[in-house]
């Protein structure tokens, strides 16, 4: 179900069981290749996918394309809403829903740069409501959901994601390839940090003056449609364990 295609009545007529999918991403500079949409692009295919077989089960919120981009400033055409703004965002979200009574709230997120202001978005509500019992407020990132896509995929050369990397290149040429620009001639940017697994503050000019991270030259569109598949269903068997959940326990 798509909340903007509702009436309110509509909605009120729901069970308030049924978990509410909030969608973000983010509009953002994404090397010399990508559309600066990307992200947004990426979670929006993923998340159509997701409804498409989950039917009347779940209502998804329309996907909220501004995030915390604030590391890819320096790079022209990139937008961001400052983190503490972004969280109170999000926190305002959540506030917005549990109000109209619903208690299953899931953040599907397309842009590493939301991840922290999020899951902080997520620990602040639920302290807010700590007497309550009967929430789930969830914060996911589609990659980060548990799949191993090189396992499913040997033909893909990075083991993680990067950006506007062979992952996302291959997902773009999949589903609007009129928006991307050569790639083939880019030079892998290598991935990772030698302080690790310290966390480093960072901005996208201290790892790459071209703007990606990982080996774009490497894309296609059918490793794409492998990408796409394996993360939607990522999404999927997130939702479902959401939809079993038995609105009390802490295992579900």
């Amino acid at each position: 179900m798509q909340l903007a295609d509702l009436t309110s009545p509509a909605v009120r007529a729901l069970s308030r069981d049924t978990p509410v999918v909030v969608p973000v991403a983010a509009l953002e500079q994404h090397g010399q290749h990508l559309p600066l949409f990307t992200d947004s692009l990426l979670l929006g295919e993923i998340v159509r996918r997701a409804a498409a077989r989950l039917t009347d089960r779940v209502l998804f919120a329309p996907l909220q394309w501004l995030g915390n981009s604030e590391h890819h400033l320096d790079f022209a055409g990139t937008l961001s809403a400052p983190p503490r703004a972004y969280l109170d965002l999000l926190g305002g979200l959540m506030e917005n829903f549990i109000r109209h009574g619903f208690r299953r709230l899931v953040f599907v997120n397309g842009h590493g740069g939301n991840n922290v202001p999020g899951q902080q978005a997520v620990f602040e509500v639920r302290q807010r409501h700590r007497e309550r019992s009967d929430l789930l407020l969830l914060f996911a990132t589609y990659w980060r959901l548990g799949g191993h896509p090189r396992e499913a995929d040997p033909t893909l050369a990075q083991e993680h994601m990067g950006h506007a990397c062979e992952w996302e290149t291959s997902m773009i040429l999949r589903i609007a390839p009129q928006l991307v620009g050569d790639y083939h001639r880019l030079k892998p940017v290598a991935t990772g940090d030698a302080f690790e697994p310290a966390a480093r503050g960072w901005v996208t000019q201290d790892r790459s003056a071209a703007g990606h991270i990982g080996s774009p030259h490497l894309a296609t569109a059918e490793k794409g449609e492998r990408l796409l598949r394996g993360f939607t269903d990522d999404v999927v068997a997130l939702l479902e364990r959401v939809l079993r959940w038995d609105g009390q326990s802490w295992n579900g």
